[in-house]
């Protein structure tokens, strides 16, 4: 029975709301609460949870003075309150309290409890020392849009296979184009889960999404792409990031997973004399899972190429490192368009650096060639005709 007496309050961050809202939506199914110590216990041991694989146990271990002293006085079947930023976020009915050792808690989600690992910093600085369970609803619950786009989506062209792809394209590049390409020639419907992470260390979301959106509606086919935001909380971390990706996409309704050959999950390890990676452990998650091509540009080939069929070896490939890429558009610079769609790098550009020219109208008729007529350009069109300035080729 629920405690008379008033509620007691946990502040939680909006990373620890994200994780919430998907058990709430039922997005982690099997999961459908915050596990017990029992329950955690038998997670660690089994990697399974009603015979389905599941990482690493599922519960609130919120930082902060204030909250450890709330959550060690706590009775079960007390009722508490739980608020983000200051707002009311959900309630809970206690059904245990116990004590966690964050070191460990990081080690089950990174592999490690390294300080110098980017995750583990961030991930140990938000973790208190006591855990909460128990059965909670949200305040205020929306319907999960998403989930009903894709069904109706699905309904519209009668597709027969759904297929998910989990990705920053943080920027969109080449290979990126390929990999969607090339999953798109054996599915229905494609579904890329665009995700949304907590730092700063990537471009907008807005921007990473509206450079999808240009993609997807100028050069692939109606109706079969859609774009789905992911908050990518700190449960996708770590070299178990693909369990959750299979979890996620199978609650959205797909029923195929295709991940890059370089996903930072894909690690391989040896067991009974044969090399195995992570999607062997998956288990009773009714989804299949790809590992597509590694595409690397070849200066032999002349193309983009898949490196299992290419025979010139690393010294004529170029790989595609989003994050090298992007060091370059923040340094102003045009990517070379072997290695970005020009429209796209132009409008990121165009994003990341607003108003850089003094005079743009006198730069742009200065430099390009123009119909005689005056006309208003924007910096995303002075990239463009810059770019074409680049790619030619009679004096060079």
């Amino acid at each position: 029975m629920t405690s008379s007496r008033k509620n007691k309050t946990l502040f939680i961050d909006k990373e620890a709301a994200s994780a919430l809202e998907l058990v709430a939506h039922s997005l982690l199914l099997p999961v459908t609460k915050l596990m017990s110590q029992q329950e955690s216990q038998e997670v660690l041991e089994s990697g399974l949870i009603d015979g389905k694989s599941f990482p690493f146990p599922f519960i609130l271990a919120p930082s902060g003075k204030k909250n450890e002293e709330i959550i060690e006085t706590l009775e079960a079947g007390q009722e508490i309150d739980i608020l983000c930023d200051s707002k009311p976020f959900a309630t809970l009915i206690v059904d245990e309290t116990y004590r966690i050792d964050p070191k460990e808690r990081v080690k089950h989600i990174y592999g490690t409890d390294d300080l110098t690992h980017p995750g583990v910093m961030a991930t140990m600085k938000r973790l208190g020392s006591w855990a909460i369970s128990g059965e909670y609803k949200l305040t205020n619950k929306k319907e999960n849009s998403c989930k009903k786009t894709i069904q109706e989506a699905k309904k519209l062209i009668d597709a027969k296979h759904t297929t998910a792809l989990v990705m920053a394209a943080n920027p969109l590049h080449r290979a990126h184009e390929r990999l969607i390409r090339q999953t798109l020639e054996t599915t229905d419907l494609l579904v890329i889960f665009l995700l949304k992470p907590y730092d700063s260390a990537n471009l907008a979301f807005d921007i990473r999404k509206e450079a999808l959106e240009f993609f997807i509606n100028n050069f692939l086919p109606k109706n079969s792409v859609l774009i789905v935001p992911l908050e990518n909380s700190y449960i996708f971390a770590g070299y178990n990031e693909i369990i959750i990706d299979a979890i996620v996409a199978k609650n959205y309704g797909c029923d195929r997973l295709t991940i890059g050959r370089n996903h930072a999950g894909l690690g391989m390890f040896y067991d009974c004399n044969s090399n195995k990676s992570i999607i062997d452990r998956v288990t009773g998650i009714d989804i299949e899972i790809t590992v597509a091509s590694e595409y690397v540009y070849c200066d032999e080939c002349k193309t983009l190429v898949s490196k299992n069929t290419c025979p010139h070896g690393q010294h004529h490939q170029i790989s595609y490192h989003a994050d090298s890429i992007l060091e370059l558009l923040e340094a102003g610079l045009l990517p070379p368009a072997v290695l970005m769609r020009k429209e796209i790098s132009a409008f990121i550009l165009s994003k990341l650096i607003p108003n850089r020219f003094k005079n743009l109208e006198k730069l742009y008729y200065d430099t390009f060639p123009v119909k005689g007529l005056l006309e208003e350009h924007s910096e995303k069109d002075f990239y463009l005709e810059l770019m074409k300035l680049y790619q030619t080729t009679s004096l060079t």
